[in-house]
This record gives C-alpha cells, sequence and structure tokens, in this order.
C-alpha cells in the first residue's frame, strides 16, 4: 500500500478536490489498538488499486484532524475505520474487523 501521511487539516480540501476526479481512502489508524494494527496489516499487504489514493492518520498524534474528519464528512468516529470519499462526500465507511481491501475497492467501483 502507498500511504500518503495525512498530518494537516488543510489537506482535507485537498482530499475532497482530489475525490472529484477519482476515490479518495483515508485509513484512521490507533496505534495503541491490535485491531487497528490488524486492519493496518491486512490493508499493507494489498496492492494499491489504481486510480485510489489512500492516506493515513495516526490517530494518536492527530486527533483534532480525526476529529475535523468526523466533522466534515459527518461520520462517527471509529477506531480504526475507512472512509472512502467520492465528489468531496463520504460514500463508504467501515471499521474494526469489517476493513477489507475488497469491499473498498467495490464500493469505489
Amino acid at each position: 500500500m502507498n500511504w500518503i501521511e495525512l498530518t494537516d487539516e488543510a489537506q482535507l480540501d485537498a482530499i475532497i478536490e482530489e475525490s472529484k476526479q477519482a476515490p479518495v481512502v483515508i485509513f484512521k489508524h490507533s496505534t495503541r489498538c491490535s485491531i487497528s494494527s490488524m486492519a493496518k496489516n491486512r490493508l499493507d499487504k494489498a496492492d494499491n488499486p489504481d486510480n485510489m489514493k489512500f492516506y493515513y492518520l495516526d490517530l494518536i498524534t492527530y486527533r483534532p484532524i480525526s476529529n475535523k474528519i468526523a466533522e466534515v464528512f459527518q461520520e462517527h468516529h471509529e477506531s480504526p475505520q475507512v472512509l472512502l470519499i467520492r465528489n468531496g462526500e463520504c460514500v463508504y465507511e467501515e471499521s474494526h474487523n469489517g476493513i477489507n481491501i475488497d469491499d473498498i475497492v467495490e464500493a469505489a467501483a
């Protein structure tokens, strides 16, 4: 997986714009949670799907960004959590053991 680190709230504006051209995934990861680590490992082993960008947020370090994501995309905070953004809106959300690359790709199609 080719992660782009999400470290600044200003990147959310770029994600919204990028999502108008191709789907964008945000993966919110807790470095203190074993379930989150398992979900990240599953995604790390997957091939990066064509025409999709994957952003990685360390929500322990950048909790204010996680809160902003919940506000902007109107999704309840979970950890771990995947959000699929298309045309500036969250069109798919999954958390914990439900995080699966095949489901993300299918939702993006």
